[in-house]
């Protein structure tokens, strides 16, 4: 079974033809865009330390599920979804850090947190699904 092929029901099988027709990849490249944005407005001193461990685990994120999708199976894919959540995980610690040391403003850490939140769902029903997948077509054989 190859991760780029979705259960559409038991007996139907979608061809993903790229990782950025993930909504997963779509929205990860959002939060990697609001978190440059908001990064680039703390302090000077800050550029190589906290915004530039923002901005890597931002970029980590879809960066992930991108090389999972292109790997060979699903176990790979669900293995590089794990990473992307562990990234996402960072980046929420991060932007908590951010947060208390008072470089955001309560919209920009909300915004943050709230499409960080939706990803994370996204992921996670994303690895539900290839796990269900996998799991099929282990009792189909």
């Amino acid at each position: 079974m190859v991760s780029g092929q979705w259960l559409l029901s038991e007996s139907k099988f979608m061809t993903l033809k790229h990782y950025q027709e993930l909504i997963a990849w779509q929205k990860a490249m959002d939060l990697v865009v609001l978190a440059y944005k908001i990064s680039a407005e703390f302090p000077r001193e800050e550029l190589f330390g906290l915004a530039l461990q923002i901005r890597r685990a931002a970029v980590s994120i879809p960066s992930n599920i991108a090389e999972g999708q292109g790997r060979n199976t699903t176990r790979d894919f669900i293995h590089f979804l794990g990473i992307a959540q562990g990234s996402l995980q960072e980046l929420e610690t991060q932007v908590i850090v951010a947060d208390r040391l008072r470089y955001l403003n309560a919209e920009s850490k909300t915004g943050l947190i709230e499409l960080s939140c939706e990803v994370g769902r996204l992921i996670h029903g994303l690895v539900n699904s290839l796990r269900d997948k996998a799991n099929l077509a282990v009792t189909n054989r």
